[in-house]
C-alpha cells in the first residue's frame, strides 16, 4: 500500500475516532445539563439518540478503518 493511502487512512480514523468522542461527550453532557440523560428514548430525546447513535457509528467506523490500514499493509 502507497504511503500515500496509508496516511489518508490514518487522518480518516483519527478524525472519526475524535469526532466520534466530541460528539458522545458533548451530548452526554448536554444531556446531564438538562437533566435527560437516562432517558434516551423518552419523549422528545430523539435528538439524543441519534446525536450518541452518530457517535458508536463513528467510532466504529474508526475502528474499521484502521483494521483495514493494516490488513492492506
Amino acid at each position: 500500500m502507497p504511503q500515500t493511502f496509508k496516511a489518508l487512512a490514518s487522518i480518516a480514523a483519527w478524525t472519526l475516532f475524535i469526532g466520534g468522542l466530541i460528539i458522545g461527550v458533548m451530548t452526554a453532557v448536554t444531556g446531564i445539563i438538562e437533566g435527560q440523560m437516562w432517558t434516551l428514548v423518552g419523549e422528545g430525546q430523539e435528538w439524543m439518540f441519534a446525536w450518541m447513535a452518530l457517535s458508536v457509528v463513528s467510532v466504529t467506523l474508526s475502528v474499521v478503518v484502521m483494521r483495514l490500514r493494516q490488513k492492506m499493509e
